[in-house]
């Protein structure tokens, strides 16, 4: 490769990288300036963005909102996926593979705008529209063939040989699953969760439309309330709360990175 091109690829790839750091940059500078803007204003920091969004009640609640919202979902997604994919994984049935494809299919082809209209017809019968309960059930159903798909990959590659000497000890099926099968596929319950929490911590489609009052919507629902009369964003409300609103997703990230890494671990020696 030449001199030339090399300082090409180096160019491409420099603007590439600023126009990553750019917004995070923003983002990290602007809630503290006294007069935010969209361009990137460097100014003695204040926190009076972080005091005014302190006295709006409703974006108080949106968070408690999300996190409910967020929690609930990745908790019913994590048990459901885990035990469909642990008898999908371990059951020989006529049909299995197709089984497996039409998860594959219900994944990823109906999302969106094109399933909302089923979905709040659906939630409207059941009397679940302006209910965190009816939200919640919705991200669950709509991430749950993902995450059967997910899990399974992870169970099939636990050893049958644990389970057959677990059962040759005595061990019923659920303890099979409880001691065995979850502690082994740790590190996919952890891709599963982080995937679920941040695609439904940052979802806005789905409780813009199933919910109705103000008390019960989620962040990014409520950084809506933030602009002004004529239609204006308040950069410095918008920005402190997209802030705040990023912090949880890089905890959970640390978290699980920090505790389970990026590997799979378990199997036989020899």
């Amino acid at each position: 490769m030449s001199r030339i091109q090399r300082s090409v690829i180096f160019i491409f790839l420099g603007l590439v990288s600023v126009g990553f750091v750019l917004p995070l940059l923003w983002l990290v500078i602007t809630p503290f300036s006294r007069a935010p803007s969209l361009g990137l204003a460097f100014t003695a920091p204040t926190l009076k963005n972080f005091q005014e969004l302190a006295q709006a009640r409703t974006a108080l609640l949106a968070f408690k909102n999300s996190l409910l919202i967020s929690a609930g979902s990745v908790a019913l997604v994590v048990m459901f996926a885990s035990l469909a994919s642990y008898a999908l994984s371990r059951s020989l049935f006529r049909g299995k593979q197709g089984l497996i494809t039409l998860l594959l299919i219900f994944s990823s082809v109906v999302t969106g705008v094109a399933a909302m209209v089923p979905i709040y017809a659906l939630c409207q019968k059941l009397r679940l529209i302006d209910s965190l309960a009816g939200v919640v059930l919705v991200f669950s159903a709509g991430f749950l063939p993902t995450a059967i798909f997910i899990l399974k990959d992870f169970i099939d590659r636990v050893p049958r040989a644990y389970e057959e000497a677990a059962l040759v000890d005595g061990s019923s099926g659920i303890d099979l699953y409880l001691r065995i099968v979850l502690p082994l596929i740790g590190p996919g319950l952890a891709v599963v969760a982080v995937l679920c929490f941040v695609n439904i911590w940052s979802n806005f489609l789905v409780p813009f439309v199933l919910i109705r009052s103000n008390s019960k919507i989620p962040v990014p629902v409520a950084i809506y309330q933030f602009f002004n009369e004529v239609g204006l964003p308040r950069i410095g409300l918008i920005s402190a709360y997209s802030l705040l609103y990023a912090l949880p997703v890089l905890l959970v990230y640390w978290w699980v990175s920090r505790k389970f890494g990026f590997g799979f671990f378990g199997g036989l020696k020899g």
